[in-house]
């Protein structure tokens, strides 16, 4: 909830933290399924680790929504043309950020030794939930923006956006 209202704030909106924060639920779905299935128990590792993959799923959501709403404002595009191309433009970052913790866990999945059982639990959380977290990411969310968004290239600019364009256009011309 907290995160969800800092996000609004920063946003100005309220839907466009809803969109960001799509992905969590159903990439914690995806962390759990290793649970079900009985490779982990649940612990404190494991709540570490799902603590992480909402920190880090949350910043796929931020980078595709905060670049399809500049998208929109500087070269007004329609919401549904601007998440189209800021998947497009942002599917490497998000790849591989996907990729460098997959393989940055790869030891813990395969570690033997005094605490490599429950040190199991973190990386199988994280691994699991980042792959599923990352293909809701690259389909759900854009349609979810496209469906929730606002078109940012047609609403009226609120006073503090012309405020900030103001204060934007006096520090270009100094």
């Amino acid at each position: 909830m907290v995160i969800y209202l800092v996000l609004a704030a920063q946003y100005e909106s309220l839907a466009d933290p809803l969109i960001i924060l799509i992905t969590v639920p159903l990439s914690i779905c995806g962390a759990l399924l290793p649970l079900a299935l009985g490779y982990a128990t649940m612990n404190i590792y494991t709540q570490i680790g799902l603590v992480t993959l909402i920190g880090l799923i949350s910043k796929h959501g931020i980078l595709m929504v905060e670049f399809a709403n500049e998208l929109q404002l500087h070269e007004r595009l329609d919401r549904r043309a601007a998440i189209l191309r800021a998947a497009q433009i942002r599917l490497r970052p998000v790849l591989m950020t996907t990729a460098a913790m997959v393989f940055g866990l790869v030891p813990l999945l395969f570690a033997s030794g005094a605490g490599a059982a429950s040190r199991f639990g973190l990386g199988v959380v994280i691994v699991s939930g980042m792959l599923v977290g990352t293909l809701f990411t690259l389909f759900v969310l854009p349609t979810v923006y496209t469906l929730l968004a606002r078109n940012h290239a047609e609403v009226d600019k609120s006073p503090r956006s012309r405020q900030l364009a103001e204060a934007d256009l006096l520090v270009n011309k100094a």
